[in-house]
C-alpha cells in the first residue's frame, strides 16, 4: 500500500508540474529546434506545457492537410500558422480576434480583416535570389548587372563555363518536384505577380484572378523559369527536397539558391564562410531593382481552444521579454516584425533582406491570393512538367495561361 502511495504520489507532483498545456503547429522545420527549446524555457517559467509541432519543408507533411486532420479529430491546436487571405477564409470561424493585444502597436503588418487583428506576423522575410559572392567574384561577375533576364543569361552562361575550375556542380541549386510546389509555385510564381510593381500593386494579381492574362509578361516569365531549369542540378530540380536544395549551395556546389532568408540556420548549422546576399530575380526583359518582402505567416489563436489566456500570452512574451527576442533574433535568425525589437539578426541573408527593406527596394508578396489547393495542385504540376521536360515552354506559357482563364469555372 505505501508503495502504491508512493507511486500516486509521484504522479500526481509529474501533474502537477504543468498546470495547463498549449500547442502550437507551425511551417518552419528550420526553426523547429530553436523554437522547441524556447518553449521549454518558456513553458517552465509558466508552469505550462508547450508542444510545438512543425510541418512543410523536408518533413513530408503539409500545414493545411495537418489542421484538416486534426479539425476533423476534433483536436486542433491553440495556435496556428494562416499564410494569408485564402487560409483566413477556410479557418475565420475558429480565429480569436486579437485586436486587444499589447503586440499590435508594435508592428506594421499584422493580419487584418475588416479593421480587426487575427495574425500575429511571425517574422518579416524576403527573398530575391541567393548568391555566393566569393564565387561571383572569382567568375567576374558584378552581382549590380543581375536585374534583369539579360543579365542573368550573361552571368549564368559565363559560370557554367567555369564550373570546374569553381568547383560547382551547377549554376542554380532549384527545386521543382511536386512536393516543392511551394518553392515554384508560391515564391518563384511571385515574380509574375508583384516584380517590378510598386509595393501594394495587386494589378496583375487581380487581372489573373479575373483570367486576364497579359501575354507579353507571361512570355517573359517562362524565359525567367526556362534559364533557371536550365542551370539548375537536374537531380536536385526535379526530385530533391528542401535539404538538397539547401544544402548544394551550403557546400558550395551551386553559385546560386531560389530560396529565402529562412535558410540562414541551414547556413549557420553547415558553418558556411563564404560571403552572400540577395539580387532581384531576373524576371522581365526591363530591370527590376528590389527583392520580395513581407510577413509571410501569421500566427492565429483558435477561438475554441481552452487554452487561450495562455495562447495569448506566448505570442506577447515573444514580444516583450528578452527570452523572447534571443529567441526571434538570435536563436531562430528571423528580422522581427516589431518596432520595440533592436536586436538584430546575425544570418547574411536576413541581413541583405534589411538592407533592401531599409532603401525601400521592395516588392509585395501576392501569390497567397490564390488559393491553396490552386497553386499545389494546378500550377505545382506545370511547373513540374516544365522541370522535367514533360512539356516545353510553349506549353508552359499554354498551360499557365489556361490555368487562368479556366481558374473560377
Amino acid at each position: 500500500m505505501k508503495k502504491y502511495l508512493a507511486t500516486f504520489a509521484v504522479l500526481c507532483m509529474a501533474a502537477s508540474l504543468f498546470a495547463q498545456s498549449v500547442t502550437l503547429m507551425q511551417n518552419k522545420p528550420e526553426i523547429d529546434g530553436a523554437l522547441k527549446a524556447y518553449a521549454a524555457i518558456w513553458g517552465k517559467a509558466n508552469n505550462t506545457q508547450v508542444t510545438i509541432k512543425s510541418v512543410g519543408g523536408s518533413t513530408g507533411t503539409d500545414l493545411g492537410k495537418e489542421l484538416q486532420a486534426d479539425y476533423a479529430a476534433g483536436d486542433m491546436p491553440d495556435i496556428f500558422v494562416i499564410a494569408g487571405p485564402e487560409d483566413f477564409k477556410q479557418w475565420q470561424t475558429i480565429l480569436l480576434d486579437l485586436s486587444g493585444e499589447k503586440w499590435v502597436s508594435k508592428t506594421s503588418v499584422p493580419f487584418k480583416v475588416d479593421g480587426k487583428v487575427y495574425g500575429f506576423p511571425v517574422a518579416v522575410e524576403g527573398w530575391g535570389m541567393a548568391y555566393n559572392a566569393d564565387i561571383l567574384a572569382k567568375a567576374g561577375v558584378n552581382p549590380k548587372t543581375l536585374v534583369n533576364l539579360d543579365g542573368y543569361s550573361k552571368a549564368f552562361a559565363k559560370i557554367d563555363g567555369m564550373k570546374a575550375k569553381l568547383g560547382l556542380k551547377s549554376v542554380v541549386s532549384m527545386a521543382a518536384s511536386i512536393d516543392m510546389s511551394w518553392v515554384t509555385a508560391d515564391h518563384n510564381f511571385n515574380s509574375l505577380l508583384s516584380n517590378g510593381l510598386s509595393y501594394g500593386d495587386m494589378s496583375v494579381t487581380n487581372d489573373l484572378l479575373a483570367g486576364k492574362v497579359d501575354d507579353t509578361r507571361l512570355a517573359e516569365y517562362a524565359d525567367w523559369v526556362e534559364l533557371l531549369f536550365k542551370y539548375a542540378d537536374k537531380s536536385v530540380l526535379t526530385t530533391g527536397n528542401y535539404d538538397a536544395q539547401v544544402g548544394a549551395f551550403a557546400a558550395g556546389q551551386a553559385a546560386f539558391l531560389h530560396q529565402g532568408n529562412w535558410v540562414d540556420p541551414n547556413m549557420k548549422a553547415a558553418k558556411t564562410t563564404f560571403k552572400m546576399a540577395f539580387a532581384p530575380h531576373g524576371s522581365m526583359a526591363k530591370a527590376t531593382d528590389g527583392i520580395f518582402v513581407a510577413a509571410p505567416s501569421f500566427y492565429v489563436v483558435n477561438n475554441t481552444s481552452k487554452n487561450i489566456a495562455m495562447a495569448k500570452k506566448f505570442l506577447n512574451d515573444l514580444v516583450f521579454t528578452e527570452a523572447g527576442n534571443k529567441y526571434m533574433v538570435q536563436d531562430a535568425g528571423m528580422i522581427p516584425a516589431y518596432s520595440n525589437i533592436t536586436m538584430k539578426p546575425s544570418g547574411q541573408l536576413s541581413a541583405s533582406v534589411q538592407a533592401w527593406a531599409a532603401s525601400g527596394k521592395i516588392y509585395s508578396w501576392n501569390q497567397y491570393n490564390f488559393t491553396t489547393d490552386f497553386r499545389q495542385k494546378t500550377l505545382g504540376p506545370i511547373y513540374n512538367q516544365f522541370a522535367t521536360g514533360a512539356i516545353d515552354k510553349a506549353k508552359f506559357i499554354e498551360f499557365m495561361k489556361a490555368a487562368f482563364v479556366n481558374m473560377n469555372h
